[in-house]
C-alpha cells in the first residue's frame, strides 16, 4: 500500500532522514522505531505532506503521492495523529470526531441557503457517524461531553476516532502511547489491532517497544535518519545491529 523509495530530508545541511527505503503491506500493522532523534516524525510529516522531503518519493497505492497537501492525502484515504494532542478543547468531543468528516461534507454558504433541510439532516448524519467512531474507539460515554472534561487516556483515543472519521485505508499514529499509563497503553494496543482487523493499514511510531512488539506485522528501524532493519517482529529482535543500536537484550 505504501512504497517508501530513497526519501531523503535534510534542514540547514543537517541529514534528518537520509535515503530511506521500505515497503508497507496492506492490511497490516507496521511499526517505525529508533532512538530519540532518529528520524521517525519527520519521515511521518514526509508521508503525510507536512514536509516535501529532499529527494526520493512516495507512492501510496501505486500513486506518487510526494509533495501533496496534507489535504490532498486525506481526500484520497491517508490520515494520522500527532505525537502532541491535536485536540479542540472548546469543542465538545462529539464535534472533534465530526472534524474529521470536513472533507466529505458540503458546507457552503451557497449549498446552506440552497437546501438548509438537506445541510441539517446531513449534519445529523455526520453526528450519529461520529458516534459510532467514539464507540468504535472506546469513548462512546464521553458522546455528550466536552473535550475540557476527559481524561488524557480518552483524548488520545478520541484523536484516532477523529481520524477515522475521514474514513481512511491508512492511519498512521504518532506515538499513540505517549504519556499513557499501562492500562491506556493497553487499550490503545487493542484498538490499534481492533483498528488492523477491520481492514485499515496502520502505520505506527511508538517507542513502547513491548507494545510494538505484541501487535506489530512489521517493524523498520531507523538510526540517525536512516533505516538499519526492516522485516517482521522476530527479524528485528535478533537483528544485532538493532539490538547494539537500540533495543538492547530486554525486550520479549
Amino acid at each position: 500500500m505504501l512504497d517508501i523509495n530513497n526519501l531523503s530530508k535534510s534542514f540547514g545541511g543537517v541529514m534528518a532522514v537520509d535515503d530511506v527505503t521500505f515497503e508497507v503491506a496492506s492490511g497490516t500493522i507496521h511499526s517505525v522505531i529508533g532512538p530519540n532523534g532518529a528520524g521517525k516524525t519527520t519521515l511521518f510529516n514526509l508521508i503525510t505532506g507536512v514536509y516535501t522531503p529532499t529527494c526520493g518519493n512516495v507512492l501510496f497505492s501505486g500513486k506518487d503521492i510526494t509533495g501533496m497537501r496534507p489535504d490532498q492525502l486525506a481526500g484520497l484515504g491517508m490520515s494520522r495523529t500527532f505525537q502532541n494532542l491535536r485536540v479542540c478543547m472548546n469543542m465538545s468531543a462529539c464535534e472533534n470526531v465530526m472534524l474529521g468528516a470536513h472533507l466529505r461534507l458540503n458546507h457552503g454558504i451557497l449549498a446552506g441557503m440552497a437546501n438548509l433541510p438537506a445541510l441539517a439532516r446531513r449534519d445529523a448524519e455526520c453526528r450519529d457517524e461520529a458516534h459510532g467512531f467514539m464507540q468504535f474507539a472506546g469513548v462512546g460515554q464521553y458522546v455528550d461531553a466536552h473535550a475540557s472534561q476527559m481524561p488524557f487516556g480518552a483524548l488520545k483515543r478520541l484523536e484516532i476516532a477523529r481520524a477515522l472519521a475521514t474514513k481512511p485505508t491508512i492511519l498512521l499514529l504518532d506515538e499513540p502511547a505517549a504519556g499513557l499509563n499501562h492500562t491506556e497503553t493497553g487499550e490503545i494496543s487493542e484498538l490499534i489491532k481492533k483498528i488492523a482487523g477491520s481492514g485499515l493499514t496502520v502505520v505506527l511510531v511508538e517507542h513502547d517497544m513491548k507494545m510494538v512488539m505484541n501487535i506489530s506485522d512489521f517493524v523498520t528501524v531507523l538510526n540517525y535518519g536512516t533505516r538499519l532493519a526492516s522485516g517482521t517482529v522476530a527479524e528485528v529482535r535478533q537483528n544485532p545491529e538493532v539490538i547494539s543500536a537500540y533495543l538492547g537484550t530486554s525486550v520479549q
